[in-house]
């Protein structure tokens, strides 16, 4: 059946997934067909990061593996359904058991966080931003910054910018760590406004990692 999908229509099937007893909805990711032929070879979750334009194995950071059981294709052969068992008891990045946790359709509490997920600092403040697209700009500074557009989240990164480099002309080693802190956080806002996920911004340097001068500026014009 996997072998009907004709990818070269369609590079990323949209995936859903269940738990395996209960059949609750854990979360929707996308799968290309490497992600599809780890899956079924290693019987672990594996998917296409379209934020991250990469490869990840469900829980290779948190630990919170997702074991498949059961995969199934829709009627149309364009979207595919696991049904796993999900380490740690979640599988949401908030730490929760699912994604879908802000209901709409009534007023109701979010479902509490059952797990302090390990992710870095960068991540979880990538995400917190992203959620504060939603938050209430009366209440909520970056929301407001949102609401504003690019030109206030874009003064603001120039103003970072700018402190930080009086803090390192004064020498000031307590206000050099603030004002970078500050610039890094609007850097953040910036990137999130334009849906760019930092671990793109790791890839680069990444790859930047051990080129010359010439090198990089040659890599540039290809």
């Amino acid at each position: 059946m996997i072998d009907k999908i004709d990818w070269s229509k369609q590079d990323l099937l949209p995936a859903i997934v269940q738990e395996v007893n209960s059949n609750k909805v854990l979360m929707l990711a996308y799968m290309n067909k490497e992600a599809v032929e780890l899956t079924l070879k290693t019987n672990l979750a594996h998917y296409y990061s379209r934020s991250r334009k990469k490869m990840w194995k469900k829980g290779e950071s948190s630990g919170n593996l997702q074991h498949v059981k059961e995969i199934y294709l829709d009627c149309d052969l364009d979207t595919i359904l696991l049904k796993v068992i999900q380490d740690g008891g979640c599988a949401c990045h908030t730490g929760r058991e699912s994604c879908f946790f802000n209901r709409v359709d009534i007023e109701e509490k979010p479902s509490e966080i059952i797990q302090d997920i390990n992710y870095s600092v960068i991540d979880k403040l990538y995400h917190t931003i992203q959620e504060r697209k939603l938050a209430d700009p009366k209440t909520s500074y970056v929301a407001s910054l949102f609401k504003k557009g690019d030109n206030s989240i874009l003064k603001k990164v120039v103003e970072e910018a700018g402190e930080l480099c009086f803090a390192v002309k004064d020498n000031d080693e307590k206000e050099i760590i603030y004002e970078a802190a500050d610039l890094a956080f609007h850097t953040l806002v910036a990137l999130a406004a334009k849906d760019i996920n930092p671990d793109l911004i790791k890839q680069e340097l990444k790859r930047r990692f051990g080129l010359s001068g010439i090198e990089e500026k040659n890599s540039r014009k290809k």
